[in-house]
């Protein structure tokens, strides 16, 4: 079996030797010190993907990208820029257009392997399935409406807000690549469970105190990464059909912990720190139970924070009336007969009889939004 071609562009010797060592136990690579070069190369052949240096001479990577671009043939590739830059503005630019992705120089060879093989899983699947196409183009279509609705955030906002944007941008990009797209259907209907329970709850007058100090937009934005720790669990349990061991739902628990420090990486990278606040409570606790049976940190009644008990019965909810490798869907009765069944023991009570009082609006919700969740 041929191996996948890569084309690298780079005027720097020492980064292309660096870069054909790392990937030519693994994939043919052409090497080229110019954005010239390559858009003479593109002329005869057809790279599965191309890493481009940003800062060249006489023509940048952002003028190459653009000329490659500019030809219906070469639109599809995926680019990759390798940079030294970390301004925020060159990195948008980049995006705009068309890179897929950004790579910083000195790079590491392992991540950029890792990199590189997340982007051509993507460009696979969208060649082998048209239904693979799909789901990837309705994560993207997620991603896109996620990125409008904070940037209508940022818009008033300072330059801490706008690293907040690429830093939560960036890390859901990964997310996009090495997932499919049903989590992108779990994620926007317990949204959109969570924001009938928040509007409930600032209607009712329980935790009161509590809930006016938050800003609900901001949590439900964070809401999105709720489960975003699954990342690092490998396919053959995710997907797996049938019933997992026990040793495989070990596995599975920990997305809670991986959650809370992906979340925590980035809010090293910024200084705003409200919304990643928000999403590490989620991420950590929404597996959480009242009796302390849950995990990750078998926290027991209100020791689990408000958001991670509200998260917990949109998440369950969504599981149970949903299609899974190894069970059918359940009706809309019942999982409401079950989460009633759990208050007190999974559940926090007083969450329960707040969702039974707008159930009828979940049951709406999955019934216009439904998808097989893995």
């Amino acid at each position: 079996m041929s191996k996948q071609l890569i084309i690298m562009v780079d005027d720097n010797v020492t980064n292309l030797t660096l870069g054909a060592n790392t990937l030519d136990p693994y994939y043919d690579v052409m090497t080229l010190s110019s954005g010239f070069m390559l858009l003479k190369a593109l002329e005869k052949k057809t790279p599965d993907l191309i890493l481009l240096d940003i800062e060249m001479p006489e023509m940048d990577g952002f003028e190459t990208i653009a000329k490659v671009k500019e030809k219906k043939e070469n639109a599809n590739i995926p680019i990759i820029f390798l940079t030294a830059r970390v301004d925020i503005d060159s990195e948008l630019e980049g995006l705009s257009l068309g890179a897929r992705d950004y790579i910083t120089k000195p790079f590491s060879p392992p991540l950029l392997l890792k990199r590189i093989e997340l982007h051509l899983l993507v460009e696979s699947q969208k060649n082998v399935l048209t239904s693979q196409k799909n789901e990837l183009l309705a994560q993207k279509q997620v991603l896109e409406k996620f990125n409008e609705n904070l940037q209508a955030m940022v818009d008033d906002k300072t330059k801490t807000v706008v690293e907040l944007q690429s830093a939560i941008l960036s890390t859901l990009s990964d997310l996009v690549e090495n997932r499919d797209a049903v989590t992108g259907g779990h994620i926007e209907r317990t949204q959109n469970y969570l924001r009938v329970l928040l509007n409930a709850l600032c209607k009712s007058d329980t935790h009161k105190e509590q809930v006016s100090t938050w800003d609900m937009e901001l949590l439900l934005q964070s809401a999105q990464l709720h489960d975003i720790g699954k990342i690092a669990i490998d396919d053959h349990i995710l997907r797996k059909p049938g019933k997992l061991t026990h040793e495989e739902f070990a596995k599975i628990k920990e997305h809670t912990k991986i959650g809370q420090r992906i979340i925590e990486g980035i809010e090293a990278k910024t200084s705003q720190q409200d919304f990643l606040e928000q999403a590490k409570i989620l991420a950590a606790t929404h597996h959480e139970k009242w009796d302390g049976s849950g995990y990750h940190n078998a926290l027991k009644g209100e020791s689990i924070p408000l958001q991670g008990r509200l998260m917990a019965i949109a998440d369950v909810y969504d599981a149970l009336i949903s299609d899974r490798p190894y069970k059918k869907a359940m009706s809309h009765e019942e999982a409401v007969n079950i989460i009633k069944a759990d208050s007190g023991t999974h559940f926090d009570p007083s969450i329960v009889e707040l969702f039974l009082s707008v159930a009828d609006e979940f049951n709406k919700i999955s019934s216009q939004n439904k998808l097989t969740i893995i």
